[in-house]
C-alpha cells in the first residue's frame, strides 16, 4: 500500500549502517490538521533505506515536503514476548511547493500542512481533510474522553 503525506521537515539524521547489507536514514516531518479552527500537530519519524538514504539531502529543515511511503511491519519475539514494529518506509521525497497542478492537493491550505493520502485507503477517500477513514477527527466520533 502506497501512501503520501505533506508536512514540514523537522529533523534529518545520519545514515546508519545496521548490518553489512542494510542501511537506513531516519527523518521527521511535522503533520498538522485543522479541525473546527483547532490545529492538531503530529510528528512522524520515517526512514529511507539502502540506495534511497541520500534523497533527503536536497531538503533543509523547515522545508515543506511531500513524502511517498509504504507501511512495513515486523513481528519480533524475544524471551517469550512478542513485539510488533512498524516502519514508515519512504521511497520518494519531493518539494511540496513544486507539486504539479491537478494532483488532488488544490484544496489544501498553505498555512498548515495537511494529511494527504493520494495512494488511497480502504474507504476510497483521497484527502484526510474530508471525513477520514482512520484516526477520525473529534467531530466524527464523540466517545473520546476529551
Amino acid at each position: 500500500m502506497s501512501l503520501e503525506v505533506t508536512g514540514k521537515l523537522i529533523a534529518k539524521y545520519d545514515t546508519q549502517q545496521v548490518s553489512e547489507k542494510f542501511k537506513k536514514r531516519e527523518f521527521v516531518i511535522e503533520l498538522a490538521e485543522e479541525i473546527n479552527g483547532n490545529v492538531y500537530t503530529n510528528f512522524a519519524k520515517m526512514q529511507l533505506v539502502q540506495n534511497k538514504c541520500d534523497i533527503i539531502d536536497r531538503y533543509n529543515e523547515g522545508d515543506q515536503v511531500k513524502v511517498s511511503f509504504n507501511i512495513k511491519g515486523n513481528k519480533w519475539e524475544r524471551d517469550g514476548k512478542v513485539n510488533y514494529i512498524t516502519n514508515l518506509d519512504a521511497w520518494r521525497v519531493e518539494s511540496a511547493n513544486a507539486a504539479p497542478a491537478g494532483n488532488g492537493n488544490s484544496g489544501q491550505q498553505s498555512s498548515a500542512p495537511a494529511y494527504n493520502n493520494n495512494g488511497g485507503n480502504a474507504g476510497g477517500n483521497n484527502n484526510f481533510n474530508s471525513t477520514p477513514s482512520y484516526n477520525p477527527s473529534p467531530e466524527t466520533i464523540d466517545d473520546l474522553p476529551f
